[in-house]
């Protein structure tokens, strides 16, 4: 049976606009949740939103039908390959796009206590109204406003919280100028100076910069979520059952430190990390001699499949150097290992998007994976 809707691109006033807004909300009707809501794919919810029935009618009445969900696939229609495109996403589709999510995270952060479900987006950000717009463009047309710089792309990533520290930090690696350093113009230890030219009367150039990408952000992206914060269980529902290790949940390690901190071990939303850290030169090509430091963090607690890809590796440090850092790598570590120290005691209040409840989320190191000559380094 086809299903008519050109309405969709009518006047919402016109007779034909409210006759189909009527039959699509027949359809809709038959795929509410418990709790009697359905995606709303008017021009603001984009289908990132469950709303009452009710609401779901006012908001494409009053605010229009999101032109480009052409196929109804969150409400009950079937699709072929060949409508989709062959290996394709297709771009007339709001899907669960990643991005769409981190953004959905932010909001859903800064509303906590509030409902998405008033007439103009009552509480919403301005920046982030603006930035599902500029998604939705770039879901029709994939080549449109593109960052023009390198500059504008950082400033998009901050409005989403996904920001980094630059810190300064001494020229032969003795410390870094941040916390009770932050102020100093020349190095505790050495007393080499902080920047290239002291002389200079505009802008001081730092002798060397540490980039640090907190982590708790991050973390919190996971549990605002509503898509991720239920991988973030996966360990405690999904351990082996035949003896066979599918998963570090199921070797000795974990079970060990379960067995030495219940009380951390009874919540199953606290995270489990492990840290990579090795060194290598961008410049290879060239034959020049320097060698950057990433060091990378990786969550257990979502199902292996996950998280081993690319995309959940999580970079907290950039470490420039010549060469090695070697033993001075500690230099280096320490906001990475003071935020992990405060994860570990004391831990951060959390809002879980899947329950809907908060809670103090505590983090802890597994372990480190490295070859011997990082192994070396890392261990001092």
């Amino acid at each position: 049976m086809t299903i008519d809707k050109s309405w969709i691109r009518e006047n919402r006033t016109s007779p034909k606009f409210l006759e189909g807004l009527k039959n699509f909300m027949e359809i809709a009707r038959k795929h509410i949740d418990s709790e009697d809501k359905v995606r709303c794919p008017c021009v603001k919810c984009v289908n990132m939103y469950q709303q009452l029935l009710s609401t779901v009618y006012a908001h494409i009445h009053d605010r229009g039908y999101l032109k480009s969900y052409t196929i109804w696939i969150y409400h009950g229609e079937k699709h072929s390959v060949s409508e989709l495109g062959y290996n394709s996403t297709p771009i007339n589709i709001p899907t669960t796009n990643e991005m769409f999510d981190v953004i959905d995270d932010v909001m859903a952060e800064q509303n906590t206590n509030e409902e998405n479900t008033d007439d103009e987006g009552r509480g919403m950000d301005p920046e982030f109204d603006a930035l599902f717009e500029e998604l939705n463009t770039k879901v029709a047309f994939p080549k449109s406003k593109i960052p023009t710089s390198h500059y504008e792309a950082k400033k998009k990533l901050r409005k989403i919280g996904l920001g980094y520290e630059s810190i300064h930090a001494c020229k032969y690696d003795c410390a870094l100028f941040c916390k009770e350093n932050d102020s100093m113009q020349n190095c505790p230890i050495c007393n080499e100076t902080r920047w290239v030219d002291t002389t200079t009367k505009g802008k001081r150039v730092p002798q060397k910069v540490l980039q640090y990408f907190p982590l708790t952000p991050r973390l919190r992206r996971m549990y605002s979520s509503r898509f991720t914060a239920k991988d973030m269980i996966w360990h405690n529902t999904g351990r082996s059952t035949d003896g066979m290790m599918y998963h570090p949940v199921d070797g000795k390690s974990w079970q060990e430190f379960d067995k030495r901190y219940p009380e951390f071990a009874k919540e199953p939303r606290n995270v489990r990390l492990g840290l990579a850290a090795d060194g290598f030169n961008p410049f290879g090509n060239f034959n020049n001699n320097y060698s950057i430091w990433p060091v990378i963090l990786t969550t257990y607690n979502t199902p292996p499949w996950i998280c081993m890809k690319e995309s959940s590796f999580m970079l907290t440090l950039l470490i420039p150097y010549p060469r090695s850092p070697a033993k001075d790598i500690d230099v280096y570590l320490r906001p990475l290992v003071d935020e992990l120290k405060m994860l570990w005691v004391e831990g951060v209040q959390m809002k879980d998007a899947s329950t809907n409840t908060v809670f103090n989320m505590r983090a802890m190191l597994l372990w480190t994976i490295n070859d011997f000559p990082a192994r070396s380094s890392l261990s001092g």
